[in-house]
């Protein structure tokens, strides 16, 4: 289950990301974003679980200015792995 918390001080806004997040969640994550900040930061110093469709998701935040902080190691390498194969679908 994926628990969003956001705060934002009118330039940053940050959202932390607790628990499991799988493909269907995504949207709901897009919609917690767009809330028109200058600054997005995705926290995810709670995440315990995450599937492909979400590492792809995250490096697309990533190459769109969104900053990934307390991103457990296990996503921060498969992020980097998936990079290092240069295949992204584009719905994602």
């Amino acid at each position: 289950m994926l628990r969003i918390q956001g705060h934002s001080d009118g330039c940053v806004n940050e959202l932390i990301l607790s628990g499991r997040i799988q493909e269907d969640n995504i949207g709901c994550i897009r919609s917690a974003m767009s809330d028109g900040c200058t600054r997005m930061v995705l926290n995810l110093t709670e995440v315990t679980v995450v599937d492909l469709d979400v590492v792809r998701f995250l490096i697309r935040c990533e190459d769109e200015g969104v900053e990934l902080v307390q991103c457990p190691f296990y996503v921060r390498e498969w992020i980097r792995r998936e990079r290092a194969e240069g295949v992204l679908p584009e719905n994602v």
